[in-house]
């Protein structure tokens, strides 16, 4: 039983092990995080402290980090930052989920793919920022317009990512599967799909940060809440720290949907992950 055990200990301390390893691999990164944070907070201070600049034109880090604590306790930034947060994940949702399912009959049709290209393309070269106005005028829902923006702004690079992730599947193996008598269905989700995940994976990174984007510029159009507005605010009354406060924020909110999709990525893609 003594040797039972001690045989399953080595199992189970598979994981701390592998931890620690990864942890030895990174440390420098790890490490190296904090401090740069630290040193560029203390050449911003040095530089409101030599220059002399009043707060409304650059605030030192005390009074962004004061303001920030003004406000996350009344609750105006939660309020703000979560309204920013729905119009993102909507507009992921939608912008994703179209741009993908067209990217992959694209990506088998190539007939579909000359009569679409002109269109998309000149689709993509007008800016969202243009559109953005004749959107909200046109939609008479002002989150549903907003929703709208965000999707737009990803859906161009995930249609892309979709279309080069299915056609880089070798056509060697969708025949040996055909051959095998695998069904589409069977083709997809055992081949296609895990076969362009890299490339979806480095659109979707893309994405997410491009979504940011888009539910900034929708806010700065027109809305009554969320943190492009709260930057429109800011600027409008001359506090300089609020607006800090909103750009730091959209910076985490960003940084954090990166992490989540390349936590995802490392889950989904383990298989091909080289140590």
């Amino acid at each position: 039983m003594w040797v039972a055990r001690k045989a399953g200990s080595t199992k189970d301390d598979a994981v701390p092990s592998r931890r620690a390893g990864w942890f030895r691999r990174h440390r420098t990164e790890i490490l190296l995080a904090p401090i740069v944070l630290a040193t560029v907070l203390l050449l911003w201070e040095g530089l409101v402290l030599w220059r002399g600049y009043p707060s409304f034109i650059l605030p030192s880090p005390v009074l962004v980090a004061r303001k920030f604590l003004v406000v996350l306790a009344d609750g105006v930034l939660w309020y703000h930052t979560r309204s920013t947060l729905i119009e993102i994940a909507l507009g992921l949702v939608l912008g994703l989920s179209t741009a993908t399912v067209l990217g992959y009959l694209i990506a088998k049709s190539p007939r579909l793919e000359r009569i679409l290209s002109p269109y998309l393309v000149a689709a993509q070269s007008i800016p969202v920022i243009a559109i953005a106005p004749l959107l909200i005028i046109w939609i008479k829902d002002p989150n549903l317009s907003k929703v709208l923006i965000c999707a737009i702004t990803i859906f161009f690079p995930t249609l892309i990512s979709t279309v080069v992730g299915i056609r880089s599947v070798e056509p060697d193996l969708i025949a040996l599967m055909q051959s095998l008598r695998a069904t589409r269905w069977q083709i997809l989700t055992k081949l296609e799909i895990p076969g362009a995940l890299p490339v979806l994976f480095g659109g979707l990174k893309i994405g997410v940060s491009l979504a940011v984007i888009g539910a900034v510029v929708a806010e700065f159009i027109g809305a009554d809440r969320g943190l492009g507005y709260l930057i429109n605010l800011s600027r409008g009354i001359l506090d300089t720290p609020l607006l800090f406060v909103a750009l730091v924020s959209l910076v985490v909110v960003a940084v954090l949907l990166y992490g989540f999709v390349s936590l995802l990525e490392h889950r989904l893609l383990a298989w091909k992950r080289i140590e």
